[in-house]
């Protein structure tokens, strides 16, 4: 059985497309009815015919009986209201369901998705936050109705910086180089190697002289380039516990991984007469592609000096994921700046063939994260600001902020209430953003109570949770919906919107839509609880009423969930 927006939308399409073959209905819910239907004009102008004489003849013909009733509105616009008993029994299919009415895939796909990306040896900063929080949840999200994610963390591991960073690793003798990466001092590790090598030229060639032992696959060389990356990685897997996040070591494939392959991409473009030279460059010049001047832009495969770079990578990294790991969808959660050399790539490997038709990829771009004046967001002093420094100062915001509430708790379970406090404020901050738009980041704002906030929707599922428990043990298997007034209409109707409101975030990578979503089941809440006492209610109405709250509390647990935050049971 479909979602209630799904049986609606399926059996009115019905009636357009007897009037015009694939006429949508689209169908939206409303404030002047349960939904409406606003495809009646683009169907009446098609046939050349008055809106409302089309509009009336989908009402005359119309597949809705026992679900819904329709009434004309205005010019042609479709109201329609679902049927008390159709309502009723399809809240009451959820009471009992897990999954409150979210099927899974009925043929589930394997999803690659790339995100977070960091280099070794620097430490991660609010740069990597968006990419790492909406990866996350497009991946939890993903798996949650039922298809295989592959996750690909796409550090940088590998180029020229790192016989630098080799060299001043043997500078500092190993055993120090270990205790400094493994405390997570990455940035200080990376600065003092940059500052020997721009005052240094000894330096500097022992360098470049190491980078050419790197890629040759000199086994010492390799030794200590492997250090820095386990070191690094190690640190990243740090910062994703602190944040939540479910990337692992496991899903870090970096550059360096794809570093064989890339003479077979430059081969292979060759052989498939897709490559040209330019100023001593290997490129492919893809259709649609021009620069300023209108002339064509070059991908650069192979450069000059004969290295590789991201481009090559980036190709070979395709090929991998749809030949090894047989991608039917991947997902590259990476900022706007990338934009055109992504479209390139991808352009060039389905030239190649490397990227077939029947594998969908797509770039999903975000914006920036700005402070208060606008502008990039930095330390006082001009600096990124750390991912880990960020946390921490959420976390000891929301810890003071937990003990003037007076909260009953223990210090222990109060520090692990205000981390997840925290993360809720910081993720649900970004998630809640549409995508493609900066944001301000404000601590103050994102960790309030009150307002469109990760915090006030753990809230709310924490106040329902209070209500369930002081209630004690209800018999809720069996319940008869009577929904008798306006408030309590209005949330079963958002109840029943779940299943729908993860297809829309996953449609478009667009986990805003979720955020959205949820705000709104709190916001329905707090009219319901204003007009609807639920512990003081009496016989079936208490019962009916507690049902309505278990609901909304399991639907705030997986809609948070689903987005990379806990749902407390008390706050």
């Amino acid at each position: 059985m479909g979602s209630t927006y799904e049986i609606v939308a399926e059996r009115l399409a019905r009636s357009f497309d007897r009037l015009v073959s694939g006429a949508d209905p689209v169908l939206r819910a409303s404030e002047r009815a349960d939904f409406q239907a606003n495809g009646v004009m683009a169907v009446a102008k098609a046939l050349g015919r008055p809106p409302r004489e089309v509009a009336a003849e989908i009402v005359a013909t119309h597949e809705l009986d026992g679900i819904a009733t329709i009434a004309i509105a205005g010019p042609g616009f479709l109201n329609i209201e679902l049927e008390p008993a159709f309502l009723a029994s399809q809240l009451a299919s959820l009471v009992t369901d897990e999954r409150l009415g979210l099927a899974l895939a009925p043929a589930p796909r394997t999803v690659v998705i790339d995100y977070s990306a960091p280099n070794v040896a620097k430490e991660m900063h609010i740069g990597h936050l968006r990419s790492t929080v909406i990866g996350d949840a497009l991946a939890r999200s993903e798996r949650l109705v039922g298809n295989r994610v592959i996750a690909r963390n796409h550090v940088g591991d590998w180029g020229t910086p790192f016989g630098m960073l080799i060299e001043y690793l043997l500078d500092l003798g190993e055993d120090r180089a270990i205790a400094e990466l493994s405390i997570g001092d990455l940035n200080t590790f990376y600065q003092g190697a940059r500052a020997a090598f721009d005052a240094d030229e000894a330096f500097q060639r022992r360098s470049r002289a190491r980078v050419v032992l790197l890629q040759g696959g000199d086994p010492e060389t390799r030794r200590l380039w492997r250090i820095l990356v386990d070191q690094s990685v190690a640190y990243f897997s740090q910062v994703y516990a602190k944040l939540d996040v479910t990337l692992t070591p496991e899903d870090v494939v970096g550059e360096s991984f794809y570093n064989d392959a890339l003479e077979g991409v430059v081969a292979d473009l060759d052989a498939l007469g897709l490559l040209e030279d330019s100023d001593g460059a290997r490129c492919v010049f893809p259709p649609g592609f021009t620069n300023r001047d209108g002339e064509p832009l070059p991908l650069i495969v192979q450069k000059r000096d004969e290295g590789f770079g991201y481009a090559a990578t980036d190709l070979a990294a395709v090929r991998d994921r749809v030949d090894r790991l047989h991608a039917d969808e991947m997902l590259y959660v990476v900022g706007a700046p990338q934009v055109q050399h992504f479209a390139m790539v991808f352009a060039v490997a389905r030239r190649a063939g490397w990227l077939p038709d029947t594998v969908r990829c797509e770039h999903v771009t975000f914006g920036s994260v700005l402070g208060p004046d606008r502008k990039m967001y930095k330390t006082r002093s001009g600096e990124t600001v750390k991912l880990v420094e960020l946390l921490d100062e959420a976390i000891e915001r929301a810890y003071d902020a937990l003990v003037e509430r007076g909260t009953d708790l223990e210090d222990a379970p109060r520090r692990e209430l205000a981390t997840q406090i925290a993360r809720a404020a910081i993720k649900y901050a970004d998630l809640s953003t549409e995508r493609q738009r900066d944001y301000v980041f404000d601590l103050n704002r994102m960790l309030a109570f009150e307002g469109d906030t990760g915090p006030y929707l753990q809230y709310a599922h924490a106040r329902l949770r209070s209500i369930l428990r002081r209630a004690g043990e209800v018999e809720l298997a069996t319940v008869d919906f009577t929904l008798a007034n306006a408030p309590s209409h209005a949330l079963a109707l958002s109840l029943l919107a779940w299943p729908d409101a993860v297809a829309s975030m996953l449609d478009g990578a667009a986990p805003h839509r979720l955020c959205t979503y949820l705000f709104d089941l709190a916001q329905r809440l707090t009219a319901f609880y204003e007009a609807c006492p639920v512990l003081s209610a009496e016989g079936a109405v208490r019962v009916e009423r507690l049902a309505l709250c278990d609901l909304a509390a399991r639907t705030l647990a997986l809609g948070l969930d689903a987005l990379g935050i806990a749902a407390p049971e008390r706050m």
